[in-house]
C-alpha cells in the first residue's frame, strides 16, 4: 500500500519504522550523502533495527524508540547505483562499486536476523538502464544465496524504472530478475532527469518548469500506465512514485493545497492500477493509505487488473510536449536555488533536505541542473522574452548565493556553499553533459 522512504540515519530509521507505513525503504542512494561515517553508521542502524535494538537520545534529551507493540514497517534497502564507487573499500586497489558494498554487507550481516523476524533481504534497485544491469544484479543475488546457503529467491528486489531506456526494457528487466523480482516502481523524478540526459540530441520539445512536469502530462502518463500493464502481465507488483511534500507547521494554507494535490495524485495512481505508492513524510502515510484503501477495497493488490486497454508506442514514451507549459523566471531561480542548496547540504553530509516544503534529494537536484543545461543548450526563452543563456544562469546563481549565505548562516551547509556553487555551475552549464552531479560532488566529499 504505502512505502515511506528516507536516509539511513538513526532518527529517520526509527521514525520511518514507526510511521504507520507498510514498508520503509532505507536509502543508501539518492537520499544519502555517502560519507564513510554515513555509510557505516547506516549499516549499524539497520542491523540494530532488524534486531529491535535501536534507540536514540538527541542533544535536547528527547528519546526515540521503536513502538512497543512491534507494529513497525517492513524494511527494504536501496543500495547505491552502479555509477557510484565506494573509495574506502577496494578490490585489487580499485574502488568497489558502492551498490555492491551496500547490498552485500547488508545481506552478510543480517540474513539470519531478517529470517528470524519473518523478513528477508529485500531491495530496491536504482538507475538501471538495461536488462544487462538487471542480469548482473541477478548474478549477485544468486551468488550471495549460494555462498550463504539460502534458498533461491530469498533475496528479492523491486526495480526503479527511472530512466527512459529502462522504460523500453521493462519486460526484459523482469525476465532477467525473474528468480528475485518483486516488481517495478515508477521513479518519477529521475525519469524526468533521464529524458534530458539521454535524449538531448533528439531535438525533442524543451521541458517547462519542473513543477509543470506532473504525472498527468502525456509522456509521464504513458510510461506509468505501461509499467502497470507490464508488471501485472508478468505477475509483478507495480509501485507508484514519490509524494515529496513536507507539511508546514506554520502555514495551514500551504498544507491544505498540497495535501489536496497529494490526495489527487494517489487517487490517480490507485485508479490506474498501481498496487502501492511512496511518500517522504509520515504525515502523508494516512493520505496515501486512504486513497489506495478506497480503490483496492480490501484486496491486497490489483494484479488482476491487466490494463489491456493501455497501448503505448515508442513515440509516446519520448514525446515531451507539455500542453501550456512555460519556462519562467521563478522556475529558473527555483532550479538554481534547489541545486546549490542541496549540494551544499550533501557536501555537509545530508542527502535528504527539506527545501521550501519539499523533500529534495539527488534525483530532484538532477532535474534542476539538467533542465538548466537543456534550456541553455537549446537557447530556450522565458515567458518574459529573455533567452536562457549562461550569463543569465550565472547571474541567478550569484543572486541565489547571496540569499543562501544569509539563510544558511550557522548551519553545516553554509561552509560548503562556494564549492557547491562551483560544482553546480559545472554540471548545469558545461559540455559534455556530466552523467551524474554526485560524481564530481563525491570527489569533493570529505
Amino acid at each position: 500500500r504505502v512505502e515511506i522512504t528516507g536516509p539511513v540515519d538513526r532518527k529517520m530509521v526509527i521514525n520511518a519504522l514507526n510511521s504507520g507505513a507498510r514498508m520503509f525503504m532505507a536509502d543508501f542512494e539518492d537520499a544519502n550523502s555517502p560519507t564513510w561515517s554515513n555509510v557505516l553508521e547506516g549499516q549499524v542502524n539497520l542491523s540494530d533495527a532488524i534486531r529491535g535494538d535501536i534507540s536514540l537520545v538527541n542533544d535536547a534529551g528527547k528519546e526515540y524508540r521503536l513502538r512497543e507493540d512491534g507494529d513497525v514497517a517492513t524494511l527494504l534497502v536501496r543500495p547505491r547505483g552502479w555509477h557510484l564507487d565506494e573509495r574506502h573499500a577496494t578490490v585489487g586497489g580499485v574502488p568497489m562499486a558502492g551498490g555492491l558494498f551496500d547490498a552485500t554487507l547488508y545481506v552478510l550481516r543480517n540474513h539470519a536476523a531478517l529470517a528470524d523476524r519473518g523478513w528477508g533481504p529485500w531491495f530496491y534497485l536504482p538507475k538501471l538502464e538495461s536488462h544487462l544491469e538487471a542480469r548482473l544484479w541477478n548474478d549477485v543475488f544468486s551468488f550471495l544465496e549460494d555462498e550463504l546457503g539460502l534458498e533461491r529467491g530469498t533475496v528479492r528486489a523491486t526495480v526503479l524504472i527511472e530512466t527512459v531506456l529502462a522504460a523500453f526494457e521493462m519486460d526484459e528487466i523482469l525476465f532477467e530478475l525473474r528468480e528475485h523480482a518483486a516488481g517495478l516502481n515508477a521513479g518519477r523524478w529521475d525519469y524526468i532527469f533521464s529524458m534530458v540526459k539521454r535524449l538531448h540530441g533528439a531535438e525533442l520539445p524543451v521541458l517547462p518548469d519542473r513543477q509543470q512536469v506532473v504525472m498527468t502530462v502525456p509522456f509521464m502518463r504513458s510510461y506509468a500506465e505501461l509499467l502497470v500493464k507490464t508488471c501485472h502481465r508478468r505477475g509483478a507488483h507495480a509501485m507508484g512514485g514519490m509524494a515529496a511534500f513536507i507539511p508546514s507547521r506554520r502555514d495551514p494554507e500551504v498544507n491544505e493545497r498540497a495535501l489536496a494535490a497529494v490526495h489527487a495524485d494517489k487517487r490517480r495512481e490507485a485508479e490506474a492500477g498501481f498496487d502501492g505508492t511512496w511518500v517522504a513524510h509520515p504525515d502523508l502515510v494516512p493520505v496515501a493509505l486512504e486513497e489506495f484503501d478506497a480503490v483496492l477495497d480490501g484486496r491486497p493488490n490489483q494484479l488482476e487488473r491487466q490494463r489491456d486497454d493501455v497501448e503505448v508506442s515508442a513515440a509516446q514514451l519520448v514525446d515531451t510536449r507539455v500542453e501550456g507549459g512555460a519556462i519562467t523566471a521563478a522556475g529558473l531561480r527555483t532550479n538554481v536555488r534547489v541545486g546549490v542548496y542541496y549540494l551544499a547540504a550533501w557536501l555537509a553530509g545530508s542527502g535528504a533536505v527539506a527545501i521550501d516544503n519539499l523533500m529534495e534529494d539527488a534525483a530532484t537536484a538532477e532535474i534542476s541542473r539538467s533542465q538548466l543545461w537543456q534550456w541553455v543548450q537549446r537557447g530556450a526563452t522565458l515567458d518574459d522574452g529573455r533567452t536562457v543563456d549562461e550569463a543569465l544562469v550565472r547571474g541567478e546563481l550569484a543572486a541565489v548565493l547571496d540569499v543562501l549565505r544569509s539563510e544558511l548562516d550557522g548551519t553545516p551547509a553554509a561552509a560548503h556553499l562556494d564549492r557547491a556553487a562551483d560544482i553546480f555551475a559545472t554540471v548545469a552549464l558545461e559540455q559534455p553533459f556530466v552523467e551524474f552531479l554526485t560524481l564530481p560532488a563525491y570527489d569533493a566529499l570529505d
